[in-house]
């Protein structure tokens, strides 16, 4: 009696925290998942990212197909036959020595025999292809006057071959291959110029020809050749 009487009077055991985990656990309430969210200085503004992204850069090559219309391919294509026609008189000794030249430049006959009807054709040509096109700004884009600007020059540039054959014109011996020779590349050249211009100007792309492109850039200085070549085109 007197050990039940002194069992009731001692205090009772308080309770153990159960432990985190184990078979306790599942009565628990599952623990929500902390959201970590960054802190406000490192939360940038999406105009901010926009802002900070680096410009894209301008294409180094020439290609604008996209932004060049059929008629500009066409009339800048168009212009590279007025200097070939007009030299083309410097590959009388390819075409004699190489007859398939004349097959490969025959659909060119018609646009030949138009070109050369009249004396005053040439200069009529050179004078609506500068003053129509090449300082028409208003009617024809960049791409057309550039490369009009070019076909200008390149014919210019005949000048000189021209003065040669009337000054230095042998009959014969190593003077007259060599001015064969050199009559033979003018029209090469001129050929390629045309084959090169026209068809980059009807892919779209803007033809650069060598030491004809930098001085059509700056046609500005050109004012004396352009007198030279309006003679040139009087005088044949």
């Amino acid at each position: 009696m007197a050990s039940a009487i002194s069992l009731l009077l001692l205090p009772s055991p308080s309770p153990r925290p159960l432990p985190r985990g184990g078979a306790s656990g599942l009565l628990c309430c599952p623990r929500r998942h902390r959201v970590l969210l960054p802190s406000p200085g490192l939360v940038r503004a999406p105009h901010r990212l926009l802002a900070a992204a680096p410009p894209p850069r301008a294409s180094n090559n020439n290609d604008n197909s996209g932004a060049v219309e059929a008629p500009d391919r066409l009339v800048a294509a168009v212009a590279y036959l007025y200097p070939f026609l007009d030299g083309a008189h410097h590959g009388r000794f390819l075409l004699a020595q190489f007859p398939f030249f004349s097959d490969l430049l025959r659909p060119l006959g018609p646009a030949a025999r138009l070109f050369h009807s009249s004396p005053l054709t040439p200069f009529l040509l050179f004078l609506t292809l500068y003053f129509a096109v090449v300082r028409n700004q208003r009617a024809f884009s960049r791409f057309v006057r550039f490369n009009a600007m070019q076909a200008v020059v390149l014919d210019v540039l005949l000048i000189f071959p021209d003065l040669l054959a009337q000054s230095f014109a042998p009959s014969g011996g190593v003077g007259f291959e060599i001015f064969q020779s050199m009559e033979s590349t003018v029209f090469l050249f001129l050929l390629v110029c045309l084959v090169y211009g026209g068809g980059a100007c009807l892919l779209g792309k803007t033809p650069r020809l060598p030491i004809v492109a930098d001085a059509a850039e700056r046609q500005k200085h050109l004012n004396g050749l352009l007198v030279l070549a309006a003679n040139r085109c009087l005088s044949m």
